[in-house]
C-alpha cells in the first residue's frame, strides 16, 4: 500500500509505546526521607535504584516528567559491545593496561544486559542477533577489514567482513560497498525493558515518581536536602542520573554531557516478502558515516525502524521527518511511498573523550555520558553507581578518576553542534 502522503497518518510519539506505554497518574506523597535520592527515571536510575535497594537501602527516585520518558524509551532499541573508541585511540590516552580494562568492561555490559533480563525475567524481545556495520565507502570497507585484524590481535570478541559482493545475504540494499558482522550485539524493546525494570524496582521497595522536579541540592550535616517544588527530602546520598537530559540542577555536568537529539520513524506493516528482504539475518545496522544512520526491523519483523540524525540543529521531529524519510530512501529506494506511522526523537549525551563517566562531584554520585550506547552502558553503571553508593567493592569501574572534560565557553548548550553535523556530512560525501 502506498499513498501520496506517506505522513498523513503519522503520530509524533516513539513507536515502543504501543506495547508499552508510559505510566502517568498520581505520583502520591512525596517521602520526607530516602538513603539514596536518584534524579532521573531512566535505565541508569532505576538500575542504580534496584542494586541500592537489594543493599537495604531505603530508595526515591525523582523525575521532572513522566517517569521513563526520556531517552531509555526513546531509543533505537540497538544493544552494543558499547566503548566507542577503540583499543588503539585508548592506548595512546591511558596506556595499554587501563585501555584494555575500559574495553572489557564494554564488553561486560553487554553480557550484563542479558544477565539482567533473564535474572528478572523481563520480557522485552531480547534476542542475540548481531550487528551490521555497513561500509558508505570503499575505504571505509578497508577501515573495516583493518578493524577486524586489530580486534583478533588485541584478543577481542572478533567481527567478520563481508565484501560487497557478499552483501545481499545482510542487507537488501546496493548503496554500501561491504561491512563487517558483529555476532555478539543484541537487540530489545527499549519501552519493554525500561518496564520491566520499574517492575522490579518497585517490588523491591523503591519509591519512583514522575512530575517531580528537582530544584536543588544542598549539604545538610552528613547528608543533603533535596528540594522538590515547595517541599524537600532529606537524603544520605543522592546520584544524578540524567544522561542527555541533564539541565541546571548541576551546572558542573552540564558542562561536560553534550545532549544530541537522534531522529526516528517506524514504517506501516510491511508486505511480507518486501519485510524479508531489508535486513535477511534480522541484525541490528548500523553504518560507518561520522553522522551515524542505524535501522532494524521491529520485533515482530514488519516494520523498519529507521534512526539518523535529520537536522542539523534541534528541531520537532515532524519538521525533520522528510529528511530523514528521504535517508531511508536512500538506502531502500523500493519503499518510496511507504506510509510512516511513528516519528519521534530522544537525546543521547555525548562526550568530549567520547567515554561514558562515573563517579562523585562535591558529594553527589553520578552516571551518564554513553555517546550512543545508552542501553548497555546505562544498565551496567547504573549497577556499579549502586554498589558504589553502598559501599562496596565490587563497584570499582575502569573509569574511575579518569577527568570528565569540558570545554571552555561551553555551559550545557552546544553552540557549535549544526556546524559540526554540516562538516561531518561534508567529509562523509567528499572525503570517505
Amino acid at each position: 500500500m502506498t499513498e501520496l502522503n506517506p505522513f498523513s497518518h503519522c503520530r509524533p510519539a516513539p513507536f515502543w509505546l504501543e506495547d508499552a506505554p508510559l505510566r502517568v497518574g498520581d505520583a502520591g506523597a512525596l517521602p520526607k526521607a530516602a538513603d539514596l535520592v536518584v534524579i532521573g527515571s531512566g535505565y541508569t536510575g532505576l538500575a542504580a535504584g534496584i542494586e541500592a535497594a537489594r543493599g537495604g537501602m531505603s530508595v526515591l527516585v525523582l523525575d521532572r516528567g513522566v517517569i521513563g520518558a526520556g531517552c531509555s524509551t526513546r531509543n533505537g532499541g540497538q544493544v552494543g559491545s558499547s566503548i566507542r573508541p577503540e583499543l588503539g585511540k585508548l592506548t595512546t590516552r591511558h596506556g595499554e593496561a587501563l585501555a584494555k580494562r575500559i574495553r572489557d568492561e564494554g564488553y561486560a555490559a553487554l553480557a550484563h544486559v542479558q544477565d539482567l533480563i533473564t535474572a528478572n525475567r523481563i520480557d522485552c524481545d531480547w534476542r542475540r542477533t548481531g550487528r551490521y556495520m555497513a561500509a558508505h565507502s570503499p575505504k571505509q570497507y578497508e577501515g573495516l577489514e583493518r578493524l577486524a585484524e586489530a580486534r583478533r590481535r588485541a584478543g577481542e570478541p572478533e567481527i567478520t567482513p563481508v565484501p560487497q559482493s557478499d552483501q545481499l545475504r545482510e542487507l537488501g540494499s546496493d548503496r554500501y560497498f561491504g561491512g563487517a558482522v558483529s555476532p555478539f550485539n543484541g537487540a530489545v524493546h527499549p519501552a519493554k525493558l525500561h518496564a520491566g525494570l520499574l517492575r522490579v524496582a518497585e517490588a523491591l521497595g523503591v519509591t519512583v515518581q514522575g512530575g517531580r522536579e528537582v530544584t536543588g541540592i544542598r549539604r545538610d550535616g552528613v547528608g543533603f536536602t533535596v528540594a522538590v517544588g515547595s517541599a524537600t527530602v532529606a537524603a544520605r546520598q543522592v546520584l544524578i542520573a540524567t544522561n542527555g537530559y541533564t539541565g541546571p540542577l548541576s551546572p558542573w555536568l552540564q558542562r561536560r554531557v553534550i545532549p544530541i537529539g537522534s531522529y526516528m520513524l517506524a514504517t506501516e506493516p510491511l508486505a511480507p516478502d518486501v519485510a524479508a528482504r531489508l535486513i535477511p539475518q534480522g541484525r541490528m545496522v548500523v553504518d560507518t558515516r561520522r553522522v551515524v544512520i542505524y535501522f532494524r526491523m521491529s520485533p515482530d519483523g514488519r516494520r523498519l525502524i529507521f534512526g539518523g540524525r535529520a537536522a542539523l540543529s534541534e528541531t520537532d521531529p515532524t519538521r525533520s521527518l522528510p529528511r530523514l524519510y528521504q535517508m531511508m530512501l536512500e538506502v531502500f529506494p523500493h519503499l518510496a511511498g511507504t506510509p510512516v506511522t511513528h516519528s519521534w526523537n530522544g537525546f543521547v549525551a555525548y562526550t568530549f573523550d567520547e567515554l561514558p563517566h562515573i563517579g562523585v562531584q562535591d558529594g553527589l554520585h553520578y552516571a551518564m555520558g554513553y555517546c550512543g550506547s545508552g542501553i548497555s552502558l546505562s544498565l551496567y553503571y547504573g549497577m556499579r553507581a549502586g554498589q558504589q553508593i553502598l559501599g562496596r567493592a565490587e563497584g570499582a569501574t575502569a573509569l574511575d578518576g579518569l577527568q570528565f572534560q569540558t570545554r571552555p565557553l561551553y555551559y550545557g548548550t552546544p553552540w557549535f553542534l549544526a556546524s559540526s553535523v554540516a562538516w561531518y556530512r561534508f567529509a562523509d560525501r567528499f572525503f570517505a
